[in-house]
C-alpha cells in the first residue's frame, strides 16, 4: 500500500481479510472506500470495515461511523450508530473518534444521544469488556 502497488497489496490483503484478520479487512475496506486498485464501491468498502469493526479495530470503527453519519451507500444517515460507532473507536483508541463523536452530537437531539449511549453499552461489555 505505501508503494502504492495496489493490485499487489489487494492480493496479499485478500487471503488474510476473507480469513477474518481486522487489518486487512479494514485495509481492503480502505481500498474500495477510495477506488485503490479497486473500482469506488462505497457499499463494499462499509461492509469490509463493518467486519473489522465488529472485531474492535478503531480505525475501521470510526470509517462505520463516518459511514452512517453521512448516510454513504444507506438509503439516509443514521446520527444515532454514528455515534456510537465514535464512541467505541475513541474507547479503542482512535485518537481523532472523540473529534467525530463531538461533532456528530451537534446535530443529535439528547434523546438520540441517550439512545446511542445505551447501544454502547450493548457493545462495550463484549467488545471491550476490560474498559
Amino acid at each position: 500500500m505505501d508503494a502504492q502497488r495496489f493490485e499487489e497489496a489487494y492480493d496479499a490483503l485478500w487471503p488474510a481479510a476473507r480469513s477474518g484478520n481486522a487489518d486487512a479487512e479494514e485495509l481492503i475496506g480502505v481500498m474500495y472506500a477510495l477506488g485503490l486498485g479497486r473500482e469506488k464501491d462505497p457499499v463494499r468498502a462499509f461492509e469490509w470495515y463493518l467486519r473489522s469493526a465488529m472485531k474492535g479495530h478503531p480505525g475501521a470503527q470510526s470509517g462505520v461511523g463516518w459511514y452512517y453519519e453521512v448516510g454513504l451507500g444507506m438509503p439516509a444517515p443514521d446520527l444515532v450508530r454514528a455515534y456510537l460507532w465514535y464512541v467505541l473507536s475513541a474507547i479503542g483508541g482512535d485518537p481523532d473518534a472523540a473529534i467525530s463523536q463531538e461533532e456528530v452530537a451537534k446535530k443529535m437531539t439528547p434523546e438520540q444521544i441517550a439512545h446511542a449511549l445505551e447501544l454502547v453499552a450493548d457493545y462495550k461489555v463484549w467488545m471491550y469488556p476490560f474498559r
